[in-house]
């Protein structure tokens, strides 16, 4: 069961450093690829991007552009963050391409699971911040502004901040996969991981509290998220853990069930 396949043969250096080599520039050219594609649209897509600030931006208020060069190259590094974002999938199994055959056959029906959902909580993470806890931030930070001063944010500065949120709920969302694997390798057993949900609990909100706006509604939205998925990731640790448990338990009780070899 934990064999790896007959046909596998070991490499040479020079072999993996080739592979590696043509892998990394497979990704290179999907990426332009993808970046070609959106170049046209890159305004149409920064528009996107920031309408949930221009929302909440005061009548007759615009965003600025302080930079000489922002109004070309803040669309150009925001579509060539989406073509990155777009083209993890291709990588991710670039990757997995170049690992695989070091894995064991056990290992690999679980690590294309965890590829697949680890691509799939990333992007929902995303989607959470852009489409849940951005209208609720930037509605803050806009009721919250001095008298007498015109909110009108700067195109680079704001795709600055909304990338790094992007990649924060992107890896937040990542919390299963993290609390399965550290159960699954055993560095960390269920129990105490079990007794250890109130830190885990705390930990969330104090996240949520650098994060998103000092409000306990905001912080909640982002930390119940977190509590949630690291209570399923917990729960498919366990359920994981108990049946390759049962398994070895199963192969250790075989030779006892034999019956004792004939005797010449």
């Amino acid at each position: 069961m934990s064999r790896k396949p007959e046909d596998d043969q070991e490499m040479p250096l020079v072999s993996h450093l080739t592979e590696l080599r043509t892998r990394l520039l497979r990704c290179v050219v999907i990426i332009l690829l993808i970046f070609a594609g959106l170049f046209y649209f890159a305004q149409d897509i920064y528009a996107l991007v920031a309408a949930p600030l221009r929302a909440y931006l005061p009548a007759g208020a615009t965003m600025i552009a302080t930079g000489v060069a922002s109004p070309f190259l803040t669309p150009f590094k925001l579509t060539l963050m989406c073509a990155l974002f777009l083209g993890m999938p291709v990588i991710l199994h670039q990757a997995w391409g170049f690992i695989a055959p070091g894995l064991y056959t056990h290992e690999r029906r679980i690590a294309v699971p965890l590829l697949i959902s680890s691509i799939f909580l990333f992007y929902a993470g995303m989607a959470f911040a852009y489409f849940v806890v951005f209208p609720i931030m930037f509605g803050f930070f806009a009721s919250v502004t001095p008298e007498g001063v015109a909110m009108m944010t700067d195109i680079g500065q704001y795709l600055d901040f909304v990338l790094t949120l992007f990649f924060a709920f992107g890896v937040a969302f990542e919390i299963p996969i993290a609390t399965f694997l550290v159960i699954w390798v055993g560095l960390v057993d269920v129990a105490t991981l079990r007794k250890s949900r109130p830190y885990v609990v705390v930990g969330c909100f104090v996240i949520g509290m650098v994060l998103t706006p000092p409000d306990v509604f905001s912080q909640t939205l982002l930390a119940l998220p977190m509590w949630l998925l690291f209570e399923s990731g917990l729960l498919a640790g366990a359920l994981v853990r108990r049946k390759r448990d049962d398994e070895q338990s199963d192969e250790q009780a075989e030779p006892e069930d034999q019956p004792p070899a004939p005797q010449p």
